[in-house]
């Protein structure tokens, strides 16, 4: 059986280690999954009197830069990844990516966030785990000294 894992990246810290948790465990497998690399361009609302495309064009641009480094990460480890950047709601496109390539994994990073920014711009981690119909890992940063914990959540019922 072909694991498939889809991993949420958006240049963040956390983003960072959700890919490094994919990495070791997908080297964990006698037969290593296939990993998706997603990281999701959003249009900024609001932003009527700026030249949003050339935006979009920069934050494309810098993604696939930062995930060529990804590629040569998992190179060093002898695991093959792909990446893809698409423009988009970050949740929903990593949950359409997750169902369209049949993934049993998503793994996520989680920003620590006060209850107020929550509210206002919403959590893709905690609508992915909502939303996904398969195993959703939700990395953060700890916070104390920097400890890092995985956040399981639940699977769905198959």
């Amino acid at each position: 059986m072909t694991r498939n894992m889809l991993v949420g990246f958006d240049a963040s810290e956390e983003s960072y280690q959700a890919f490094d948790y994919a990495l070791s465990m997908a080297a964990s497998y006698k037969f290593p999954p296939e990993i998706t690399v997603l990281s999701v361009v959003q249009r900024p609302g609001g932003l009527n009197l700026v030249d949003t495309g050339s935006l979009i064009e920069e934050t494309t641009r810098d993604f696939k830069v930062q995930l060529k480094t990804l590629e040569e990460k998992a190179k060093a480890v002898n695991l093959r990844i792909s990446t893809e950047v698409v423009m988009g709601c970050p949740a929903r496109a990593i949950v359409n990516t997750a169902k369209e390539k049949d993934c049993q994994f998503i793994i996520v990073g989680r920003k620590r966030r006060s209850k107020i920014s929550r509210l206002l711009f919403g959590s893709v981690s905690r609508h992915v785990a909502s939303e996904a119909n398969c195993t959703v890992i939700v990395c953060q940063k700890g916070s104390e000294s920097g400890s890092k914990s995985i956040i399981p959540a639940l699977a769905p019922d198959y």
